[in-house]
């Protein structure tokens, strides 16, 4: 039986849901899969396509345990991925991203005189709304079916002045680009635009430095910016995020660990850390 990304993703979110919900019990395949009318093979068939990983082993790399590992290694990897720049060995997720920012008077005018491109398409983790600009990808979010007026309005709202107008034929390729790994070191860089205040661009750059596999505190992100006091405003810029998961702010973890504060759902995000951990793994 086939099923499209979007079904598996929704069945896969269910699990996901359950999983952490009841870790503590480390729940059985048969356990995990009769809630979604599957069987134990056809869940382990299912999951470990889509994560890389067994629901096994995707609940072992996502326990706090394992985020405060991460977590507790991130000052050393953080100030090590400033000195080696974007394209650093330990990177696995360097999409060869090249960035701008939008000119500060767009920034001001809340988008007056920009035309912004839009479309839905699967993705690993439900449908994404993608954004362009003709400068490149501007904003991309999440939503599960029946939520994508939700998530457009949420990203329109950032930029109201803008025109927008939906182009799935302008968007599908940058889609098609940022989930497909294989496509991540072609050595033709992923253009994208930050519309964003000064310092909230400032921090957006500090998010593209963490490395697949590592995570940082809000505090880790406002010393890198030179700005140690000011881990609450940072917490709000990570927040605003506008292009999720190409800017990978679901890397940024509670001071403690855990894993918390995400937009788009923290099932979403637990989901993005345990995909990436089948690609490290694969």
């Amino acid at each position: 039986m086939k099923h499209s990304s979007l079904e598996d993703y929704e069945k896969v979110q269910a699990v996901l849901a359950y999983l952490y919900e009841n870790w503590r019990d480390q729940p059985s395949l048969e356990d995990l899969a009769a809630p979604v009318g599957m069987t134990a093979d056809q869940l382990q068939h299912l999951f470990t396509r889509w994560a890389g990983l067994t629901p096994k082993a995707f609940l072992q790399a996502l326990t706090l345990d394992h985020a405060r590992a991460m977590l507790k290694d991130s000052a050393t990897i953080l100030e090590t991925s400033y000195e080696v720049g974007m394209s650093g060995p330990g990177r696995l997720h360097d999409l060869f991203v090249t960035h701008e920012g939008m000119s500060p008077g767009a920034y001001k005018s809340k988008g007056s005189g920009l035309t912004i491109n839009y479309g839905f398409h699967p993705s690993p983790f439900g449908l994404a709304v993608v954004m362009v600009t003709p400068h490149g990808l501007c904003g991309m979010g999440f939503c599960d079916e029946g939520g994508q007026a939700a998530a457009l309005y949420d990203l329109q709202r950032r930029w109201p002045n803008a025109h927008y107008m939906e182009d799935s034929a302008q968007t599908a390729p940058y889609a098609a680009r940022i989930f497909a790994p294989d496509k991540w070191r072609d050595g033709q860089p992923l253009r994208i635009t930050f519309i964003g205040s000064d310092f909230e661009i400032r921090v957006w750059e500090s998010l593209l430095k963490i490395p697949m596999g590592r995570a940082v505190s809000y505090g880790d992100l406002a010393t890198s910016i030179q700005k140690p006091k000011a881990a609450r405003a940072v917490g709000a810029a990570v927040g605003r995020n506008p292009i999720s998961f190409v800017v990978p702010c679901h890397r940024v973890m509670g001071k403690s660990g855990d894993i918390t504060g995400y937009h788009w759902g923290l099932t979403r995000k637990r989901a993005i850390l345990g995909w990436e951990a089948g690609q490290l793994a694969g």
